[in-house]
Parts: structure tokens; C-alpha cells; sequence
């Protein structure tokens, strides 16, 4: 599968991220739309995006009993995104029914489907003592993804710290989504658990998702082209 860099578009409404993505000419990045955007602007924004051109990864980490799963995620597949996902912790009976009910919204045009393990702005210590997983981060992400990996989903959303192990665990076809993508001179900002694009592009990473490396620069496109420069090669 061919590497790609989504861009995290992260902003409060229509106004701002159409904003953003008219500074971009030549290029259509891939785009994250998340809870912020979604929820504020509706399912509209994600079929204006569509028009423009832009594929979509919508990151709405649905969790909730199989059932209910299932009949949002047919609706997220009418929409026409190219991504979405879930949370792995909602167990294997729930992945399963998201993607069945994925792949019935989606009327052939298959969206991939891909679970997240632990947040990167989740430390193994706040894992261990407000969650009460006594396991190793690394531990508790493979078991995760194997987990996910069970249930017939494409991937999961890591850090890039444990991508390596996610394919250790599950294979080399199964994809990675790493988030906590960081410049040495930018800030950490709410992420705990980072790497640089071309550290992550050594991990076999499939896509990874930047957001205010990008987004908060005086100027995006050229931002934009130096994390695919590092990260795709």
C-alpha cells in the first residue's frame, strides 16, 4: 500500500477550513475531519470536501454497543469517506458489526476501516493508573491490534512508537495510522508519545496525521511539503 500524509484539519467550522485548504493549488491532501468539525458543520462538510477532490479519513472513534455501531457507521459509508474508524477497546463483536455496517453504507465503495488502540496523548502511566491497565503500553496496543486484526479490519491508529510492533504482531500488510507527529522545534502541544516524519517513515508506517505542524504554520503548503518530503521520500 502506497504511504500517504493526511492533514489534520482540526479547525471549528466551514469558514476556517475552507480557509485552509484554498491556500492549496497543486496539491489535494488528504484530509482528517474530526469531532470538532463534524459534529459542528454536519455531514455536509464531508461531501464538500469530497467535491473538491480531497480523500477523507473521518475520525469520529465511534465506541458503543455492536449494534448501535453498526447502523452509524452505513450512514458514515453513504457519505463516501476513505477512512473512519473505531474504538478497539468496544470488543471484537463491535468492530465486527461496524464494518459489516460500513461496507453495507458504502454500497461497494469499500471505506477502510481501522480501530484505535490507546490515544498518543495517553502515557502508560495515566494507562495504568486511571484505566487500570496493569499491562505495558506496547503490550496492551498489540493485543489491540491483534485483536482488531480478528475482527477483519484494515489497521489501527498508533503512535508511531509502537508501529513497528503493531507489525510484528500483525503482519506487514496490516496498516498503521500514526498520529503524534512532531518537529525537535515544535511543540508537544496534548500529545505525549511522538516522532519526527522521517523517524515514523522508518517504523513502515503507512500514513501518518499532522496537524498544527501544518496547519499552524506561517506557510502551510511549503510545511505541508516538507513532512511529505521526509515522510514519503
Amino acid at each position: 500500500m502506497n504511504r500517504d500524509v493526511i492533514v489534520a484539519c482540526d479547525f471549528k467550522d466551514r469558514a476556517a477550513t475552507m480557509a485552509f485548504l484554498d491556500k492549496f493549488h497543486e496539491e489535494k491532501p488528504f484530509v482528517k475531519i474530526g469531532m470538532e468539525l463534524f459534529y459542528g458543520e454536519g455531514p455536509d462538510i464531508v461531501r464538500e470536501i469530497k467535491a473538491r477532490g480531497h480523500k477523507i479519513f473521518l475520525d469520529l472513534k465511534l465506541h458503543d454497543i455492536p449494534n448501535t455501531v453498526n447502523k452509524a457507521m452505513k450512514n458514515l459509508g453513504r457519505l463516501g469517506v476513505d477512512m473512519t474508524n473505531v474504538h478497539a477497546a468496544g470488543t471484537i463483536d463491535m468492530m465486527r458489526a461496524a464494518l459489516e455496517g460500513l461496507r453495507e453504507g458504502s454500497a461497494g465503495q469499500e471505506a477502510m476501516l481501522i480501530a484505535v488502540t490507546q490515544l498518543t496523548s495517553t502515557s502508560q502511566e495515566r494507562m495504568q493508573r486511571e484505566l487500570l491497565i496493569n499491562a505495558t503500553m506496547e503490550e496492551t496496543v498489540a493485543h489491540y491490534a491483534r485483536n482488531t486484526k480478528e475482527a477483519g479490519l484494515h489497521g489501527v491508529v498508533c503512535s508511531p512508537l509502537e508501529a513497528a510492533i503493531v507489525k510484528g504482531a500483525c503482519g506487514r500488510d496490516f496498516v498503521t495510522v500514526t498520529p503524534g507527529i512532531r518537529y525537535p522545534d515544535g511543540q508537544l502541544g496534548d500529545q505525549s508519545r511522538v516522532m519526527t516524519p522521517a523517524k515514523a517513515r522508518e517504523t513502515g508506517t503507512e500514513f501518518i496525521v499532522v496537524g498544527r505542524p501544518i496547519t499552524q504554520a506561517e506557510d502551510v503548503v511549503a510545511a505541508y511539503r516538507r513532512v511529505c518530503g521526509d515522510f514519503l521520500g
